[in-house]
């Protein structure tokens, strides 16, 4: 039996496929270990983001190398289609493996070691693997269906919707490391939600790369037309014309409701929307439904409209405003959250005054802040007026002061009430115990067990009412 550790970077959608990954192994006959063992195989589910993500994928690799340098090291993932050169030219890997190949790892391994296998038998090490990487990359042309029976994470779980992006956002990267919009058929998605369901999960969160962007690539039917949808280099291709519907029938919504009627499904939240897809219709459909949690990440990335076109996002700073207020109206307080690039080319200071005025005015729950990183092949990447460093990590600290004293604040609406969370961990604080869970909102409450530890297990998993008092706030929910 092999062994076989797994390390991953990025974001939920990342997250999902390690995790379809870690369950085709364990069935194969796989043992999993942990990443800091010594392995016969080491994985690196890649992430190329940022510069900062790029390196972080190549130093894991790296690692592996470290452990075992008669291991099998295998990069999967963004960094592999957006870097085939260095990932070809990188003596620590053996197996490169695209995004859309993640669900047959197990079987791609297999023939791997088997050529192996065979020329060790023959005269070593064979020459045609020996410090070079074998690439399997797939293509992006359609959604390539896995599905999970469990997860990590023991309340809650994710559920891929869509994969690719056909935004363009001039600093983004993700739509040539993961194609165009591919979407799962809702069936598939549904019967995954059933089945996790069934094992005990309570809440699910819907995940993708632009989830917004759901269905736009099906037939009037509500089949896949799948026809011209991505093929070849990318970096090649004109920005995708047909964008989705933001008039209240997305895709997204009707998928949702169809998931809401799940039973035994607590829980649903969203993953990352865009700002237009909550028009009122949309939000009314939404608010509808009462197992959806008040929990929105409308992705702004700039509070001022000179900055957001240069970024060829697709609104204006009035038109995000106008949904933030269209959810507050909808939904009782719901938790608003955020990404928030900073130093993007050409953001002069009296730019970046007005998002940190724009940011004041739309009182966020949390903000993801992000400096600004370069990436070659964007159209930002060859833009005029570079931010310097400096500049950059001056103006994050600015926002990320506002984003800790905005989230205190929405959070410390709870003192004094009760909190109905989702019980998920157990905690030691203060010489008490805790039962750690989240919100509807996604804000962070402990239910005091000191008194009843035993009590444990049989929380865990459950929903519970809890008061929250003063002194929790800064230990707990922070």
């Amino acid at each position: 039996m092999k062994s076989v550790a797994l390390y991953n970077l990025g974001c939920k959608v990342n997250s999902y496929e390690m995790e379809v990954m870690r369950q085709t192994l364990q069935e194969k006959g796989y043992r999993i270990v942990a990443f800091d063992e010594r392995a016969d195989i080491y994985i690196v589910n890649t992430c190329t983001v940022t510069n900062i993500a790029d390196r972080k994928s190549r130093q894991m690799l790296h690692r592996a190398r470290q452990l075992n340098s008669d291991a099998v090291v295998v990069a999967v993932g963004c960094y592999v289609q957006t870097g085939l050169e260095a990932v070809e030219a990188d003596p620590a890997i053996d197996l490169a493996v695209g995004n859309n190949r993640k669900k047959d790892i197990a079987d791609i391994l297999e023939e791997y070691l088997e050529k192996r296998q065979e020329a060790d038998g023959a005269c070593g090490r064979d020459k045609t693997l020996q410090g070079s990487t074998i690439l399997d990359i797939g293509h992006t042309y359609e959604y390539e269906e896995a599905r999970l029976k469990r997860t990590a994470e023991h309340t809650r779980a994710y559920i891929k919707i869509q994969d690719g992006c056909n935004q363009f956002c001039s600093y983004c990267a993700i739509p040539y490391a993961r194609g165009r919009v591919r979407s799962r058929r809702q069936e598939d998605i549904l019967e995954e939600v059933r089945g996790l369901v069934d094992a005990g999960y309570r809440e699910v969160v819907l995940t993708g790369i632009h989830i917004s962007s759901y269905g736009i690539d099906f037939g009037e039917g509500g089949q896949e037309a799948q026809e011209g949808a991505w093929a070849g280099d990318g970096r090649k291709r004109e920005e995708e014309k047909r964008q989705p519907r933001y008039d209240g029938h997305s895709r997204l919504v009707e998928l949702v409701e169809r998931i809401h009627g799940t039973d035994g499904l607590e829980r649903i939240r969203l993953g990352s929307l865009e700002p237009r897809i909550v028009t009122r219709q949309a939000t009314e459909r939404l608010a509808a439904l009462p197992k959806l949690c008040p929990h929105f990440h409308l992705s702004l990335q700039s509070g001022c409209d000179a900055t957001l076109k240069r970024m060829n996002r697709h609104y204006t700073t009035g038109e995000y405003y106008k949904s933030v207020e269209l959810l507050r109206e909808c939904f009782h307080e719901p938790a608003v959250t955020t990404d928030v690039i900073v130093g993007f080319p050409g953001e002069t200071e009296a730019e970046f005054a007005q998002t940190r005025e724009f940011l004041e005015k739309a009182r966020f729950y949390e903000m993801h802040v992000f400096k600004y990183s370069r990436r070659a092949g964007t159209a930002a990447d060859a833009m005029p007026d570079q931010v310097p460093e400096p500049v950059k990590a001056r103006r994050s600290a600015e926002l990320i002061a506002m984003r800790e004293r905005q989230s205190k604040e929405f959070r410390r609406r709870y003192i004094g009430k009760e909190a109905e969370a989702l019980l998920e961990e157990t905690r030691e604080i203060g010489g008490r115990t805790y039962c750690i869970g989240h919100t509807r909102d996604y804000v962070k409450a402990a239910l005091d067990i000191t008194d009843r530890p035993q009590a444990a297990a049989s929380l865990i998993n459950t929903v519970a009412r809890i008061p929250v008092s003063d002194f929790l706030t800064d230990e707990i929910l922070m």
